[in-house]
């Protein structure tokens, strides 16, 4: 794997932190050996020492904490930047073709059906970015009601087979809900988590995507869907980090999959703000992965 600028930048922090640390208890030891007959100066010396080893550790993590969060966001408006310039781009050309030539009117209907579908891929860009934002900043509970979270599901997976022309043996369910599963929430944000992750699944299950649903209640106060699929995978390492904000997994089979970094950041949020919680299981590269969102059947506001 290429290194990086802020690779190096990252290991000459980390080895200049080191040092310092090396440094400052090197004088520890040489202050006690000198003072060790005096208990006042000793102790003062221990106290002293100990604050600047945790100082300088603490600026470092902080440092390298900084400077990986400014890689990430980096990587997202590169990201958001693609996502915009492309359909903008993709529409002016259209629209340029349609002013400058004559075309057949079964065309001109082709090129307003790419049109639509630019303008939706435009628009779900822009809303993405805006649902993070308002997702980390909106606390109050008021507009929650009771959901049917099973046709929530039911509505988001049928969607994401009219929306990527799927079959049903591609996108269906394994484990059915019995009947009308209820939360207390909001519908809206609900509605987006299981979206984000439908797509998710189906965006990182290349041209022949196997995904399963499963909406399952393993106890009377809790509902999981989980989202199954044979697609790309993901490595144990980055388990962990795949729901945070602007962070996307950088390997050579996601490189050509496009994203903001912000889907998952999103479906956690929600998850977490319904008293839930979203994580992810895979057993590596190439052999997929399931993604699951845990909810309580009853929450009180």
């Amino acid at each position: 794997m290429r290194i990086t600028s802020r690779a190096k930048t990252i290991a000459f922090f980390i080895t200049l932190g080191s040092c310092l640390v090396a440094a400052a208890i090197y004088l520890n030891i040489v202050w006690l050996v000198n003072n060790w007959r005096n208990v006042v100066p000793m102790v003062l010396g221990i106290i002293f020492f100990s604050l600047i080893i945790a100082g300088l550790v603490i600026y470092t993590i902080f440092l390298v904490r900084e400077i990986r969060r400014n890689e990430q966001q980096d990587s997202f408006l590169n990201a958001v930047t693609h996502e915009l310039k492309t359909p903008i781009t993709s529409l002016r050309l259209y629209l340029e073709t349609l002013e400058r030539r004559s075309l057949t009117e079964d065309q001109r209907h082709g090129f307003y059906r790419l049109m639509l579908d630019d303008t939706d891929r435009l628009l779900g860009t822009v809303e993405q970015v805006l649902q993070a934002s308002e997702i980390r900043q909106r606390r109050s509970r008021r507009n929650w009601q009771s959901v049917d979270f099973s046709a929530i599901v039911h509505e988001c997976l049928e969607l994401a087979r009219l929306r990527h022309g799927l079959p049903a043996t591609a996108l269906r369910y394994g484990i059915v809900p019995s009947g009308p599963i209820t939360l207390l929430g909001n519908p809206e944000e609900l509605r987006t988590a299981v979206a984000n992750l439908i797509e998710n699944a189906v965006k990182y299950s290349g041209d022949s995507p196997e995904i399963v649903v499963n909406v399952e209640t393993p106890g009377i106060d809790t509902v999981l869907l989980r989202v199954c699929d044979k697609g790309m995978g993901i490595s144990r390492a980055e388990l962990k980090r795949i729901f945070k904000r602007f962070y996307r997994v950088q390997t050579p089979a996601t490189e050509q999959v496009k994203g903001t970094g912000l889907g998952l950041f999103i479906v956690r949020s929600i998850a977490r703000r319904h008293g839930g919680d979203a994580f992810a299981n895979s057993e590596g590269e190439g052999k997929g992965s399931t993604f699951t969102i845990r909810l309580p059947r009853v929450y009180h506001i």
